[in-house]
């Protein structure tokens, strides 16, 4: 099983099982990163740019995969854990901690040649039982009861933010505010 630098698990033996698309992947099929960021590879630029700046592994017809590119980079954006499924509940206006955290499936093979960074949502019950234990993010796994918990409690919240409190229940005939809601 792959391991971060400092021994703990990652939970796959093969990172690029969970790769998407390329993030630098524009949808005309362009490598993105060639076109912003031409300073940091001048070599891979140019090789680029001859190509019209096609990306050399987005073609479906090409030999090529993902771990051939040398700026290939796949940030998972779902909202949900890709082990247990819990949904992510994010709350506006409040800095709670999230209930999902950016889990890193790649990390420098050799000790010092930064591989490519593959990255999927778990939420932080499923993310510290993968690095604490052999625990598999390809598992059969259901969301943890605290978890539960507090994803229902977030979901509590966001129903009694958006119900509907009338103006007499903030004020009394006088026009005196009260603030009589339900304490």
């Amino acid at each position: 099983m792959e391991k971060t630098p400092g021994g703990t698990p990652v939970g796959v033996d093969d990172p690029y099982e969970f790769a998407g698309v390329c993030d630098h992947l524009t949808g005309d099929g362009d490598c993105r990163y060639a076109l912003e960021y031409a300073e940091h590879d001048p070599e891979f630029a140019r090789e680029r740019a001859q190509e019209e700046y096609a990306c050399p592994v987005g073609d479906p017809e090409c030999e090529e995969t993902w771990a051939d590119c040398p700026h290939f980079r796949s940030r998972n954006r779902d909202r949900e854990c890709a082990r247990c499924d819990l949904e992510e509940k994010r709350m506006a206006h409040d800095d709670e901690r999230p209930l999902l955290e950016e889990h890193h499936l790649s990390y420098a093979r050799d000790g010092e040649t930064l591989s490519h960074e593959i990255t999927v949502s778990l939420c932080r019950w499923c993310h510290s039982k993968v690095h604490n234990s052999w625990a598999r993010i390809t598992d059969d796994a259901t969301p943890e009861p605290d978890a539960i918990a507090e994803l229902e409690g977030r979901r509590s919240r966001e129903r009694d933010e958006l119900g509907f409190t009338s103006a007499a229940d903030w004020y009394d005939r006088e026009g005196d505010n009260q603030g009589t809601t339900d304490e």
